[in-house]
């Protein structure tokens, strides 16, 4: 067992946050550069669907046999550092050599090139990420101390969204770079080395205790193959849990929608606002999204975890995606061409989506694997983790492939430089429409959920009862 005591020190938790950094920065980059795939490269639609959707899908297989792994591993280590430490190595190279791209290559050379790297790139991805959240969700067993613990990941690792979008402006400076796909396989080399570093701090400074002398199945090649039903019973398992299952399908809808839309950001401010021209829309697509991450991480993260004191996580969620959704609203007008600085004033308001989301998610799930304990006498953060980041997962592959499609269904060519009229309404609509329908269906689902802080004090008494006579 390696659940600590209520209060976690504030480097611990800073430990914890520096990884939640390298965890949203290495998809926040490959969303920024994934760009020069359509715009500079000649990727079709649907090759920017497959290779944004077939990766993931293999992730989210892989990674509830990683929580099986990372919950029955015997080690003076603990169950988690050493493959988060592991993970970060194989993530840190394979992002290095995935976008190691040349115009020269033909088409379908770059598309098999970039996919199959992409698999290696998941693949490291997965060995580090559910180990690392389950240290997360480990890390307290006290209701608020979760929220804080989440909050200031989710602060630190805001900052890759403040970052990241600064690319784009490199990426397409020609006193920088002379294309952009020279840009992004030197920029990888930085990011891969970097982020690789920050995604070890984790295994390095947080405290773990041994678990040699657990009761676990030895992980044999046969006892992890012969898992597999015992993962599938663990799904099924963690599926008749109602307030589980609330939290991976309104997670899924609202990241899914937003993912989806993501990167036509910078089609809508480069080919609507600035009718083409990417060198004249200059640091605008990059404000769009670092400003966004900056309100996200100094204002909207902050009041998410005053209101889920206050108002309890339930009606923090519901409030705080009321808001995005009023944001996107906005965005549907305030997208005007000449005036590119309108879009700000939306911003405050989209942020509170994404923002508000992980932090109180990641925190609720903490409080349903305390209750999943109480009715199976199991402490299961790995296969929970796995689970939720699996929908979390499968839905950034399936917005992937969404993206895809819906440039194709719109008429979006990247080798136009000035786009059909028709292809530009189809981007903003589904630009704010889009993230709107999936939070209102998120919000559906969340309406009775039940996990009350009284509820989850009473869970976590028990627990303490049940150890205090063993």
């Amino acid at each position: 067992m390696s659940i600590t005591a209520n209060k976690v020190s504030l480097s611990q938790k800073i430990a914890f946050g520096v990884g939640m950094l390298a965890n949203q920065m290495f998809p926040a980059v490959i969303g920024i550069f994934i760009v020069v795939l359509v715009k500079d490269l000649g990727f079709p639609g649907w090759m920017w669907g497959v290779v944004s959707l077939a990766p993931r899908i293999f992730d989210a297989i892989t990674d509830p046999i990683m929580g099986y792994i990372s919950d029955n591993t015997k080690s003076r280590f603990g169950r988690r550092r050493q493959y988060v430490f592991i993970g970060a190595v194989i993530m840190g190279i394979a992002f290095i050599f995935m976008w190691q791209l040349f115009r020269e290559n033909t088409l379908d050379y770059n598309f098999w090139y970039f996919l199959l790297t992409s698999f290696a790139f998941y693949l490291g991805l997965t060995i580090f990420s559910v180990p690392y959240v389950a240290m997360g969700y480990e890390m307290s067993n006290d209701f608020h101390e979760r929220t804080s613990i989440m909050a200031i990941a989710q602060w630190i690792g805001q900052w890759a969204w403040v970052i990241a979008p600064w690319f784009w402006v490199i990426m397409y400076d020609p006193e920088w770079y002379s294309t952009a796909d020279i840009a992004v396989r030197e920029l990888a080399v930085w990011v891969g080395v970097i982020f690789a570093i920050c995604a070890m701090v984790p295994a390095i400074f947080i405290n773990s205790k041994s678990t040699l002398n657990e009761d676990y199945s030895p992980l044999t090649l046969k006892n992890i193959g012969g898992s597999l039903k015992e993962i599938g019973n663990n799904f099924v398992e963690a599926f008749k849990s109602a307030a589980f299952k609330k939290l991976c399908f309104a997670t899924f809808f609202v990241f899914n929608a937003f993912n989806t839309v993501a990167s036509f950001t910078f089609f809508i401010i480069v080919y609507y606002l600035f009718n083409g021209d990417a060198e004249a829309a200059g640091i605008w697509p990059t404000l769009f999204g670092s400003i966004g991450a900056i309100v996200t991480t100094f204002i909207v993260i902050p009041i998410v975890a005053k209101m889920s004191k206050v108002l309890g996580k339930k009606k923090a969620f519901m409030v705080s995606q009321g808001i995005s959704v009023a944001g996107y609203i906005m965005l549907w007008f305030l997208f005007i061409p000449g005036k590119p600085y309108m879009f700000l004033f939306a911003l405050p308001f989209f942020s509170f989506g994404i923002g508000g989301l992980f932090t109180l998610m990641m925190s609720m799930t903490a409080d349903v694997i305390d209750l999943d304990e109480l009715k199976t006498g199991k402490r299961r953060e790995g296969v929970f983790g796995a689970i939720y980041w699996w929908m979390v997962k499968f839905g950034f592959g399936i917005a992937g492939g969404l993206s895809g499609v819906i440039l194709t269904i719109i008429g979006f060519d990247s080798a136009l430089e000035v786009q059909p009229e028709s292809a530009i309404s189809g981007l903003r609509l589904f630009f704010s429409g889009f993230p709107i329908l999936g939070t209102l269906i998120a919000m559906y689902i969340m309406r009775n959920y039940d996990v009350t802080e009284a509820r989850a004090n009473e869970v976590r008494e028990e627990l303490n009862r049940r150890k205090t006579m063993l």
